[in-house]
């Protein structure tokens, strides 16, 4: 590749907000013909240097070039007319519009839908995309109108792409589509920048590595000469293992039984259909599916937080004693030791006052119960001074009201909450979403060690890799159904991928 001139200097890119300085005289270049992984922890300033380059903040110091010729970028529009385009997490689609409609959507001159509907096919046709122009965005899955976002800024004329997370919420086969397509688009000269935690894919897609700590440029170097563990110990500073342990179960015993459960939401679309499953002490058991399948729902039910249409859901106790849980309000199932850790979007919308500091907030609990991970009980500052402690939470001090953290600091103690409560059956949702590398494994010992202790832990997580490698079991659901349940150990990704839509066979363990 001929690279001599990178599409994007960045040059000594300096942004604060407030005391905070997000990036700090950082130095980046991006070139054509490339796809770039920009990596760092939380907090590290990816997605902030990421805006500033797709016209979201302006840099307080620091010069932008493009193409050798140093350009200000005020807004999106100028980043667009400079041939930059950044596809965020959460998508910026109109749901009762078409494809078309959408790409459209607020370019000047005359709305010409025939010709715009041709030229969205001539770019899908370049690149291997799969969009019907005339398709509305409601009847769309999450990887689809993935596609109409980059397809909309292809069609604006963009060159330079940034993709935040581009495959959160992707099985691998739409992943492994999204990677081929995004080769084709780095074989047509475009320079790609990719923001992921995910190192397999680092591994698998890109061709140079950025990494950025606490704001700071660290270094780059081509993919080919570095990997997975010296990539993480560049981005945190030191050395981080790997490795998710897997115990094996010990003396599991059926703690929660689910026997032919059927939900629907609030606008009667069935939501979970006939679903039935064990869920054992000692043991984690994971819940793979593509986003909306009813894994919410599957949780809410058993914590007593969703209307049942139908089914039973059992708690057994070890001496083989059933009390069936529908009918019981939420506080009595808590009671009983079933805690319900969700984390969702909005962090602050299960269970945490923002305006509270963290030992009120461990007030909002009932610690009553038996001797977990943390065993103080008596006091909320000393039990959220532990919480802090062992998950490393980042606070100026335990009387921080809550809503002054970051998100990942904030779902911490979401997660580090319900394990203080010494559950007996954990039900944890997206517990490492959006945390960085380190955070994640930090999350997923404490899961284990609740294993370790006889927890019974239900897990639903959307990375389909940890959910191979941390999983004892996994319950695979499809459209609400149960798709089959296969072991973790020794499962294959496609195999999984395929049942989460449809395409395989269901087996059961």
């Amino acid at each position: 590749m001929d690279n001599k001139t990178p599409a994007v200097k960045m040059r000594n890119i300096t942004k604060r907000f407030g005391p905070v300085v997000a990036n700090d005289k950082v130095w980046l270049d991006i070139y054509r013909g490339e796809i770039l992984a920009l990596l760092g922890e939380n907090g590290s300033g990816k997605t902030t240097l990421m805006n500033m380059l797709s016209g979201i903040y302006f840099p307080d110091e620091g010069t932008i070039s493009i193409d050798g010729k140093d350009v200000v970028i005020r807004s999106p529009k100028d980043a667009f007319d400079l041939g930059i385009g950044m596809i965020h997490q959460h998508f910026k689609l109109v749901d009762v519009l078409t494809a078309a409609e959408n790409i459209v959507l607020g370019l000047p001159g005359k709305l010409d839908l025939k010709t715009a509907s041709k030229k969205i096919r001539e770019i899908c046709d370049a690149y291997g995309f799969e969009v019907d122009p005339d398709q509305k965005i409601y009847d769309m899955s999450v990887s689809q109108k993935q596609t109409v976002e980059i397809v909309k800024v292809l069609y604006r004329g963009a060159d330079i792409l940034i993709l935040d997370e581009p495959t959160a919420v992707l099985t691998p086969q739409e992943t492994d589509k999204l990677f081929a397509v995004l080769r084709n688009m780095r074989n047509d000269g475009k320079a790609i920048v990719i923001i992921t935690h995910k190192m397999h894919e680092v591994e698998a897609l890109s061709d140079r590595v950025a990494i950025l700590r606490h704001g700071q440029f660290i270094g780059d170097m081509p993919t080919a000469r570095t990997n997975a563990q010296e990539m993480t110990n560049m981005m945190v500073g030191h050395a981080v293992t790997l490795n998710i342990d897997r115990p094996e179960p010990v003396n599991p015993k059926p703690r929660i039984e689910v026997k032919g459960l059927t939900v629907r939401n609030i606008e009667g679309i069935v939501k979970l259909d006939d679903v039935s499953f064990t869920a054992n002490s000692g043991e984690i058991l994971g819940i793979a599916g593509i986003s909306g399948c009813g894994q919410k729902e599957l949780l809410e039910a058993i914590a007593g937080l969703q209307p049942v249409e139908s089914g039973s859901i059992s708690y057994i106790e070890d001496d083989g004693r059933r009390e069936e849980l529908l009918g019981k309000d939420p506080l009595a199932i808590a009671e009983m030791g079933v805690a319900l850790s969700f984390v969702p979007e909005d962090r602050l919308g299960m269970g945490l006052v923002g305006n509270m500091d963290l030992s009120d907030n461990m007030m909002l609990r009932s610690f009553r119960r038996g001797h977990g991970l943390f065993t103080d009980r008596r006091s909320p500052k000393k039990l959220a001074e532990t919480v802090v402690q062992e998950l490393e939470v980042s606070t100026p001090s335990v009387s921080t009201p809550v809503r002054r953290l970051s998100g990942g600091n904030v779902q911490k103690v979401l997660v580090g909450r319900e394990i203080a409560n010494a559950p007996t059956v954990l039900l944890t949702a997206y517990a490492v979403r959006g945390l960085d590398i380190n955070s994640s494994y930090t999350i997923y010992d404490l899961i284990n060690r609740q294993k370790a202790a006889g927890v019974a832990v239900i897990y639903v997580g959307e990375d389909l890799d940890v959910l191979l490698e941390l999983a004892d079991r996994i319950l695979v659901l499809c459209g609400g159904k149960v798709s089959g349940i296969v072991p973790g150990r020794g499962a294959k990704k496609r195999e999984v991928g395929m049942m989460m839509t449809k395409l395989g066979g269901a087996k059961d363990e």
